[in-house]
């Protein structure tokens, strides 16, 4: 196989990047819209929440890859180029994650609403992973050098698939999260529990990928992706409190 890799479609050349990442929405936002429908949410509640998501998410991506490229490109922040090419899924999910808590606050919506987002995020990110592979050392995501058997050559010498590893992760956590969805309870820990473990996933998996530390040994998106963890955590602890708080308030007293 050659990467990238492209497809021809008559005289057009389309990249396989592109292809994946527009399916990747379709089904994600597909998948989104039939969670969401159980919600209860307004027309205009859900507009809101939806803006406050994209707008959050493309934020997100930009800074933290931005971030994470700027120890090998601090020499060129004057090309629009790096602010372009630049972004990172990490970054999305979180800046994603605020952008909807914003948009809550301003429009009243007091209900947890990301248990809804769980599927979407895991099979969209999935398929996207696809073309991030078939794109090899272009997109950035490829791992490092190995001679392990399962290595890729994607061009300059076999390397560890990491976008592989991504695929089989998120749609094997989806199967898992999808499994004990009835006991993902109260409202809101679905969605902290998949943050929590798909950061964990990114985390680790990162110490394959070539990096540029910044602070003890970590690189940014690492360090996101603890900053993440930790409040996904806090997110579930508080939730788990507040459930059994409530179960003893609602024991009758004698």
């Amino acid at each position: 196989m050659h990467f990238p890799v492209v497809f021809e479609l008559g005289p057009a050349l389309i990249p396989a990047h592109l292809v994946f990442e527009v399916a990747a929405y379709g089904v994600g936002l597909a998948l989104y819209r039939r969670a969401r429908s159980k919600q209860g949410l307004s027309a205009d509640q859900s507009l809101w929440l939806l803006a406050g998501a994209v707008i959050g998410a493309a934020l997100g991506a930009k800074i933290l890859g931005f971030l994470e490229q700027l120890p090998r490109n601090a020499d060129s922040l004057s090309d629009p180029a790096v602010w372009l090419e630049t972004k990172t899924i990490v970054g999305g999910l979180l800046g994603a994650w605020l952008g909807v808590e914003v948009a809550k606050r301003a429009t009243g919506v007091a209900a947890p609403t990301g248990d809804a987002t769980v599927m979407a995020f895991l099979v969209g990110l999935a398929i996207g992973r696809i073309g991030c592979f078939l794109t090899g050392v272009e997109d950035m995501t490829v791992g490092l050098h190995t001679d392990l058997p399962w290595a890729v050559d994607f061009g300059d010498g076999p390397r560890h698939p990491s976008p592989l590893y991504e695929i089989g992760f998120c749609l094997a956590f989806a199967a898992v999260l999808h499994a004990a969805r009835k006991h993902l309870r109260p409202a809101g820990v679905a969605f902290r529990v998949m943050v929590l473990g798909y950061l964990a996933f990114r985390f680790a998996g990162d110490f394959l990928k070539p990096r540029q530390p910044v602070l003890l040994g970590l690189d940014a998106i690492q360090l996101a992706s603890l900053c993440g963890m930790v409040a996904a955590g806090w997110g579930i602890f508080r939730r788990y409190r507040h459930e059994a708080n409530h179960d003893r308030q609602a024991v009758p007293l004698h």
